[in-house]
C-alpha cells in the first residue's frame, strides 16, 4: 500500500474518531440528544411506499439499539454465553469488527419471555463506544479497532450485579465521562467513570438501579443527572455526584423504567399504574425541592417514554391493553387519546410532524401529526418476530433490531 493511501487511512480514522455527532448520526439511547427526536427524515409519501430490505444480518439476542455514526452502525447482542460487540459497514452490512466475552446469566423466571441479551443501548463518545451488559459487565471499546480500552464487572463490589430482571439503563456521556447505574437490587451506585481511563470519578450510593436511562438536564443553573433508581426519582450533580435532589417513587413489581422528558423548567415522569406527571425544582441557599405541577392519571406509560415536540407530549399507555395519547406539557391536559387495544408496548420517534411507532409485533407504523389527533400514513411489518429495541430512522431508511436479526430498510422515492 502506497504512503499516501495509508495517510488517507488515518486522516479518515481521526475524523471518525474526533468529530461530533452530525445531523444523520443516531449515537446512544433514543438518538443524538436522546430524546426520542430524529433530524434529516424523509417525508410523509416516502413512508407510505413499499420498503426495500438493503441487508439482514444474524447478530445475537438482544434488546439493545443499534447505535450508528457516520457510515458504521455498532451492536451488542448475545451469541451463546457470550455478549458481541460488533461494527457494521452501514451501507452493506459487512462486519467491520467484533469483539467478545463471556457473560453466563441466569434469567430471572419472571422475565424470560425477554432472552438472555442485553437491553441497554451502547453510547458513542469521543472516539469510543461504551456497553452495559445484561449482567452489568461495563465495556469501553476503541470505536475504530474494537479494541478492549477498559472493562467493569463489579462481581466483588455489589452482592448482585444487575436488578430482577436484568440491567437496562443505558449509558449516558458528558465531557470527559461516562455515567451508569450499576449494582443490583438494594444496592447499586449511579457512578462516573473516565471515558479515557476507567478510572471512578464520583459515586452517588442512595439506591439500586431502575430500568430507566437517564438524561442530562440544567435547571436552576446546575448541570444534573436526573433519573428513576429503584424506589426513587433523583437529581445529582454532573459535576461531583452529589445528590440535590430526590422524591421517593416505585412502580408494582420494581419496574421504574421510562426515561424523563425535560420540558423548559420541567422534568416529566412516569410509571406503570403512576399516570404522568411533571415536576418544577426550587432552589433556596442551597436547598433544593420538587414541586408537582400538574398529574394527568388518565394515561400512563409503562416501558415506553415519551417524545416531545413544541408543547405537545405524544406517549403510549399501557392503560386500555395498549394506546397512544397526547397531552399538553404545559398543564397535563389530555389533548387526544388513541383506540385502545394497540399493544403491550411502542418505542416512538418523532420528526417534524412525522411520529414513527414500532411496537412489540414488529408492526411499523408511521403517522401524521395534525395538531388534533393522528393521521395514519402508513403501516409496515418489519420484521418476523417481536421488535423490543427502539428503531433507528436516517433520511428514509430504518434500522430495525428483532431477536436476533439486524435489518436496514429503504423507503425509495415512487
Amino acid at each position: 500500500m502506497g504512503n499516501w493511501k495509508i495517510c488517507l487511512i488515518l486522516i479518515a480514522l481521526v475524523f471518525l474518531v474526533h468529530s461530533p455527532a452530525q445531523p444523520g448520526d443516531w449515537p446512544q439511547w433514543r438518538g443524538p440528544e436522546r430524546n426520542g427526536i430524529a433530524s434529516d427524515v424523509a417525508g410523509a409519501e416516502r413512508w407510505s411506499g413499499s420498503p426495500t430490505r438493503l441487508w439482514r444480518k444474524e447478530i445475537g439476542s438482544g434488546h439493545s439499539s443499534p447505535v450508528v455514526l457516520g457510515d458504521r452502525v455498532y451492536t451488542h447482542s448475545r451469541q451463546g454465553e457470550e455478549e458481541v460487540i460488533s461494527c457494521f459497514d452501514l451501507s452493506n452490512g459487512e462486519i467491520i469488527w467484533q469483539s467478545r466475552y463471556p457473560a453466563p446469566y441466569k434469567m430471572n423466571s419472571a422475565a424470560t419471555g425477554h432472552g438472555k441479551g442485553p437491553k441497554s443501548t451502547p453510547v458513542i463518545h469521543r472516539g469510543k463506544l461504551v456497553t452495559l451488559g445484561i449482567s452489568g459487565i461495563l465495556s469501553c471499546s476503541n470505536l475504530v479497532s474494537g479494541e478492549t480500552v477498559w472493562r467493569h464487572d463489579f462481581s466483588g463490589v455489589f452482592e448482585t450485579t444487575s436488578p430482577l430482571y436484568g440491567t437496562a439503563m443505558s449509558p449516558i456521556a458528558a465531557g470527559d465521562r461516562v455515567i451508569v447505574h450499576v449494582g443490583g437490587h438494594g444496592q447499586g451506585a449511579l457512578r462516573a467513570y473516565s471515558l479515557d481511563s476507567g478510572e471512578l470519578i464520583w459515586s452517588w450510593d442512595g439506591d439500586g438501579p431502575g430500568y430507566a436511562s437517564p438524561v442530562l438536564a440544567k435547571l436552576g443553573g446546575v448541570e444534573q443527572i436526573v433519573t428513576q433508581s429503584q424506589d426513587k426519582i433523583i437529581g445529582v450533580a454532573l459535576a461531583d455526584g452529589s445528590e440535590l435532589w430526590q422524591i421517593p417513587f416505585s412502580t408494582p413489581h420494581v419496574q421504574n423504567i421510562v426515561t424523563p422528558i425535560v420540558f423548559g423548567d420541567l422534568l416529566v415522569f412516569s410509571g406503570l399504574q403512576k399516570g404522568t406527571f411533571a415536576l418544577r425544582l426550587k432552589e433556596a441557599n442551597g436547598h433544593w425541592s420538587t414541586e408537582e405541577v400538574w398529574n394527568n392519571s388518565e394515561v400512563s406509560s409503562y416501558m415506553s417514554s415519551p417524545v416531545l415536540e413544541g408543547n405537545s407530549l405524544f406517549g403510549f399507555s399501557h392503560y386500555k391493553k395498549g394506546q397512544l395519547f397526547c397531552l399538553d406539557a404545559r398543564n397535563g391536559e389530555s389533548l387526544w387519546t388513541g383506540p385502545g387495544r394497540q399493544g403491550e408496548s411502542a418505542a416512538l420517534i418523532l420528526s417534524k410532524q412525522l411520529l414513527f411507532v414500532l411496537d412489540t409485533d414488529a408492526e411499523f407504523l408511521v403517522y401524521q401529526n395534525s395538531g388534533e389527533g393522528l393521521k395514519p400514513v402508513a403501516e409496515h411489518n418489519l420484521a418476523d418476530s417481536p421488535t423490543w429495541a427502539h428503531p433507528v430512522v436516517l433520511g428514509s431508511r430504518v434500522l430495525i433490531k428483532d431477536i436476533s436479526n439486524l435489518t436496514l430498510w429503504d423507503f425509495p422515492a415512487r
